[in-house]
């Protein structure tokens, strides 16, 4: 995990840890994201995937506060109409079925660093994936879920009707469809929506956001 509140000296080297002080440091200063980064990371001489880490948690104070008060609680979704960011939760959660490590951002955010996207295949872990999302949101009683999944990525519209199939059976209202402008749907979403994401381009576009991965997660290690 990287946060400022948040010891991350036994789960990652002391240069990351510095890294990111120098980050936060750099971005309070109002240098750009993208220069600070890369700043950091020539300066502590990280590799790709340790500055992919960096730019996926790491933000500045006034980003993470105003994110962080867009987030709603996991029982806050009852009577709610929830937009789902498809692909953007279940890799996550496919991250944490197989074991693989995640990251609480300094937003409160929980991501990985699969970097898959279009690189994306379903397999029994997308469809194990696909049953702790809508068992969830079931679970949630909204009053409404459409789940929304990029045309682009590969068998996207077998997995939206896998997801149709499993919502008519679960009885959650609603439904799960492609779209070529997954990000431009979620960001014009009624002021009410709640959107489930944790792209900070989306978030911060928004009202309502909610973390289905930490969701998750948390009642994991509640029991």
């Amino acid at each position: 995990m990287i946060g400022n509140d948040l010891n991350i000296k036994d789960s990652q080297p002391e240069k990351m840890t510095k890294a990111a002080t120098d980050i936060r440091y750099l971005l309070e200063k109002g240098y750009q994201r993208e220069s600070s980064i890369r700043f950091a990371g020539d300066h502590y001489r990280l590799d790709k995937s340790e500055r992919y880490i960096l730019a996926r948690t790491v933000f500045s104070s006034g980003t993470s506060v105003q994110r962080r008060k867009k987030k709603r609680g996991c029982g806050e979704l009852k009577g709610k109409t929830l937009l789902i960011d498809g692909y953007n939760v279940l890799i996550t959660l496919e991250s944490l079925l197989k074991g693989e490590r995640t990251w609480l951002a300094d937003d409160s955010f929980m991501r990985d660093i699969r970097g898959v996207f279009r690189n994306h295949s379903n397999d029994h872990i997308t469809f194990e994936a696909v049953e702790k999302m809508l068992s969830f949101v079931s679970k949630s009683k909204v009053k409404e879920a459409n789940v929304l999944l990029d045309t682009q990525m590969k068998n996207s519209g077998e997995l939206a009707a896998f997801i149709r199939k499993r919502m008519q059976e679960l009885e959650i209202p609603g439904s799960a469809r492609t779209s070529r402008h997954v990000d431009y749907d979620l960001k014009n979403c009624h002021i009410s929506d709640v959107v489930a994401t944790a792209d900070g381009i989306i978030i911060d576009s928004v009202n309502n956001v909610i973390d289905i991965p930490a969701c998750i997660s948390k009642r994991y290690e509640e029991k």
